[in-house]
């Protein structure tokens, strides 16, 4: 933004939460005048239903925002309610300011007639790039009503802002798509009575001073919503709170902001599609100027999606192991050093995927991608839920509170170190399986969905698989890196400890008053003695603590022991370089530099003891590994200082054998030379490789060792 803003007059498109502009503004206030104009897609003003009275007309909803269940906030809009301060702090600038509310993108949704004529022309790559987007929600989406739901958001408010601005000799902001109007709006932050200091205002809560100049006894000083359950805001009949909420308003606070009202008609009155935006978007998609060169099939002429399947001939499996793991970097590790282990020692059955902890649905790309590299899409993998025990909502399970997930770093699902992964993992070849909503419909969807069978599986559909297809009087070994989530379910399952070996859980701090060793739960410094995994879902966690099961614990006191990045680095720069040790390295190369630039990533070496569970479990006679039995209690109860912590509870705490000492040394020198062991290697090195395959002749196709396709 400083770049872009500092070469000259510009004008920006914000279609999600304010929060970046609002920070940019804060802190360069003296690149404002180069902002020409904001069109913003959010909010809500005099929403409209799309249900018609007897005389034609639209009717006013009784709810005027988009969040769900509104039974809470009835008001707000996504975006706005995202970081309602911020919006207000865009709108109060004094930089010209158009919204593009739900006021006038409820009146254009992806209505049948222009889904189907889209269906029809799709002439550029990028049409049928949309097309297969728009088509994955039209399949997946819940209730079968996409047609009433899904409107044209974002590409509705580019259409505006664009007609507008080439209109730019007008001052009423005159465009082709959408009737506009001059209103006197502010942003609702927080929820009466002003000045009751309740501790759920971040502005104002444990500062002496709050924060961004905002008075105590001020509009900014209320309530703030505490999720969509928050019992503040819930009262018979319609929801109080009004967080996010675009209103109009005749005081002081009010901005004259230009708003869109309402989608124009069709100027063709025979049209079927009936909005003027909808023949423009098809033209423009459609249009051959600009037009993308390549599709896959096109760019590469010998493509084609093959499964590579382990052919372990007539050795003998070892133990059955089901990998639960968050997507955190440092589970990768433990995924390829897993994969790399003899087939005779560790028997890799299934991953599941806990989205509790260090995990957005995309980076289970990464999983599958990793997988076909090592030639092993015969691995199921299955995504768990995305809430902690009790935080889903009851009437809706795809929403819920994220009470304990807002402690990971840098927002739910970890997202700066993801995009780290992400950045890395565009040189891992492409698996056939990679996640997409299509492949997430269940059997039997009342839904158009053209290959059902490839549907993503949840963590308990690859739990019942496993299971189903054990050997005889064999049993399965679980290792866990991330929350307890999966865990916690799949004892809820049938005859689930009778077939369950034991448990390995990386996680936990076994701390207490007198022992200087504090939790890494840094993102919520009341809490001294919790580890994140426990804090991520208590609940879950005090259930597998209860139950039958025998725990091997992997503490954070000796995670830290085999934390030194340039100790492992050192190993793997002289050890053999396997295409899978390479990525590792440059994985943890990345992470060490990024710790030592920017203190954001100060905590990039939790990720490294995240491996010492698999090297626990592969249990080499070389580490020294020595283990105590102690009787453990996770406090799941009481205020945000405890939660998560682990104490020794003589009375009602459970045994569990924890892992007391390690030779780091040899521990350092074992992983890598594991990664680098050319035996059960890489099928696929990387992406590049990848491209080869599509562009050589098939005959010359050299599949790998001891591969089958």
């Amino acid at each position: 933004m400083i770049d872009t803003i500092s070469s000259g007059p510009t004008t920006v498109f914000l279609m999600g939460a304010h929060t970046n502009f609002a920070i940019f503004l804060m802190t360069n206030p003296h690149l404002k005048k180069n902002v020409k104009h904001i069109y913003a897609m959010g909010g809500s003003v005099r929403s409209n239903c799309l249900k018609k009275d007897g005389s034609g007309n639209s009717i006013e909803c009784a709810d005027i925002g988009n969040l769900y269940p509104q039974d809470s906030n009835p008001y707000a809009e996504f975006n706005i309610f995202s970081d309602p301060f911020a919006a207000y702090k865009v709108l109060h600038s004094g930089i010209p300011f158009t919204l593009i509310p739900l006021d006038a993108t409820n009146s254009i949704p992806v209505s049948k007639s222009f889904f189907m004529e889209f269906e029809r022309r799709q002439d550029t790559y990028e049409a049928k790039y949309c097309f297969q987007a728009l088509k994955i929600i039209h399949d997946t989406w819940l209730g079968g009503i996409f047609y009433e739901q899904y409107c044209m958001w974002d590409s509705f408010l580019v259409g505006v802002a664009l007609s507008t601005m080439r209109n730019s000799h007008n001052h009423n902001g005159e465009n082709k798509f959408a009737e506009m109007q001059y209103m006197n709006i502010t942003v609702v932050t927080s929820n009466k009575p002003y000045g009751a200091l309740d501790g759920s205002n971040p502005l104002i809560t444990g500062y002496s001073i709050p924060k961004f100049n905002v008075h105590k006894n001020g509009v900014h000083s209320g309530h703030v919503q505490m999720g969509m359950q928050d019992p503040f805001c819930l009262q018979k009949g319609k929801g109080k709170c009004q967080d996010g909420y675009t209103k109009e308003d005749t005081g002081e606070d009010a901005v004259r902001v230009l708003v869109a009202v309402k989608a124009k008609a069709s100027h063709d009155k025979g049209s079927s599609l009936g909005r003027e935006f909808y023949r423009s978007f098809l033209n423009v998609i459609n249009s051959p100027e600009r037009s993308g060169r390549f599709d896959i099939r096109s760019q590469y002429p010998n493509h084609k999606e093959a499964l590579y399947k382990s052919d372990f001939g007539k050795k003998m499996r070892g133990n059955p192991i089901v990998f639960d793991m968050d997507m955190s970097a440092g589970d990768f590790l433990a995924l390829l050093y897993l994969l790399k282990l003899p087939v005779e020692l560790i028997n890799l059955k299934g991953i599941l995927i806990s989205s509790t902890g260090w995990a957005t649905p995309a980076t289970i790309d990464v999983v599958y991608d990793i997988l076909h590299m090592m030639g092993r899409d015969d691995i199921p993998v299955g995504l768990g839920d995305a809430f902690a025990v009790g935080q889903a909502n009851p009437s809706f399970t795809a929403i819920g509170d994220c009470k304990y997930s807002k402690a990971i770093p840098h927002g739910s699902g970890g997202y700066l170190d993801s995009d780290t992964l992400y950045g890395l993992a565009r040189d891992l070849p492409r698996s056939p399986r990679r996640y997409t909503a299509a492949n997430f419909v269940k059997y039997g969807a009342p839904r158009d969905i053209e290959n059902p069978e490839l549907r993503q599986p949840s963590a308990q559909d690859v739990w019942k698989s496993v299971v189903e297809n054990l050997d005889p009087g064999s049993k399965i070994t679980i290792l866990t890196n991330g929350p307890l989530t999966n865990l916690a379910q799949i004892l809820g399952s049938e005859n689930a400890s009778s077939v369950i070996q034991g448990v390995y859980i990386v996680g936990g701090h076994i701390g207490n008053v007198y022992d200087n060793s504090k939790g890494n739960l840094f993102t919520v410094p009341l809490n001294k003695f919790a580890e994140l995994n426990m804090f991520l879902d208590p609940l879950a966690a005090k259930e597998v603590f209860t139950s039958s099961l025998g725990i091997t614990l992997v503490p954070l006191q000796m995670q830290r022991r085999v934390s030194s990045f340039s100790t492992l680095l050192s190993r793997m720069n002289a050890t053999t370089q396997t295409p899978e040790l390479v990525f590792a390295r440059r994985l943890l190369s990345r992470l060490w530099q990024l710790q030592q630039q920017h203190y954001r990533y100060h905590h990039m070496d939790i990720f490294l003891g995240e491996i010492l569970g698999a090297v626990t479990l592969a249990g080499n006679p070389h580490l020294n590994q020595t283990f105590t039995s102690k009787p453990l209690k996770v406090l799941a109860d009481g205020d945000i200082t405890v939660i998560g912590e682990i104490t020794i509870d003589e009375e009602q705490g459970k045994q569990v054998k924890v892992l007391e000492n390690i030779n780091s040394q040899a521990y350092y020198d074992h992983f890598t030379r594991v990664l680098g062991d050319h035996r059960q290697s890489a099928v696929l090195a990387s992406f590049h490789e990848q491209e080869r395959l599509w562009t050589s002749r098939p005959e010359s196709i050299n599949i790998g060792h001891n591969q089958k396709l």
